[in-house]
């Protein structure tokens, strides 16, 4: 009776298959309805995320033993604001399925409890060496903000110089992690060489999605 209404036109062929495959072990009807369920979330998190958050909750009390439904409900949380809730339902989608799961989201969720020095301590362990690169960089730069967080500025900068920044580089992954480490070098006082690598990020900011020339010009 709580849950929000599906619209009539979904098709839940939308659905990524692996996600149908694994809600296979719910029954025909309710499959459906968790699969519709977790396309609504997706489609609404950018533009209304506290429905969207609704949605992906309706989701996972219909399969709560499935963790792509526990993890639809964590990213969801997380995009509306709700880190504690976020936390436990990723913790626990981590906890059904192993691997290092969402762990920059993880972070980034206690750095937003106010508890930086948790995600500090994440970036330690030993599922964050199981990460592909940009799970990599990512984590690295909720890391870093962690430390700017903790007034530790010169700390950032030497997490993400872990990762290698490059100038040569390209894409978005290291568009990211460039701004990052211009933002890092900035806050601890390194004006010029955070002025080259904002030029950097905004040369390979493919999707436009940073404010580099922003910064570029309140550097200058």
């Amino acid at each position: 009776m709580t849950e929000p209404d599906l619209p009539d036109d979904i098709e839940i062929t939308d659905l990524d298959p692996m996600v149908l495959q694994d809600l296979k072990v719910l029954s025909k009807d309710n499959a459906e309805a968790v699969a519709r369920h977790m396309i609504m979330a997706a489609t609404l998190m950018e533009d209304d995320p506290k429905l969207a958050l609704r949605h992906a909750r309706a989701a996972k009390d219909r399969a709560g033993r499935v963790a792509v439904a526990r993890e639809t409900n964590g990213i969801a949380a997380y995009r509306a604001g709700e880190w504690k809730e976020a936390l436990s339902e990723l913790r626990a989608a981590r906890r059904m399925q192993g691997g290092p799961g969402m762990m920059a989201v993880m972070a980034d969720c206690e750095r937003g409890l106010g508890r930086p020095e948790k995600a500090v301590e994440l970036g330690r362990s030993d599922e964050a060496r199981m990460l592909d690169r940009e799970g990599a960089v990512e984590l690295g730069i909720v890391i870093a903000g962690a430390r700017l967080d903790m007034s530790q500025p010169e700390s950032a900068v030497v997490t993400l110089q872990r990762l290698n920044p490059d100038k040569a580089s390209t894409g978005q992954v290291d568009a990211r992690l460039s701004y990052a480490y211009a933002d890092a070098l900035a806050a601890a006082g390194r004006t010029a060489e955070a002025l080259e690598w904002f030029e950097h990020a905004e040369k390979i900011d493919e999707d436009g999605m940073l404010d580099a020339a922003d910064r570029i010009a309140e550097l200058s």
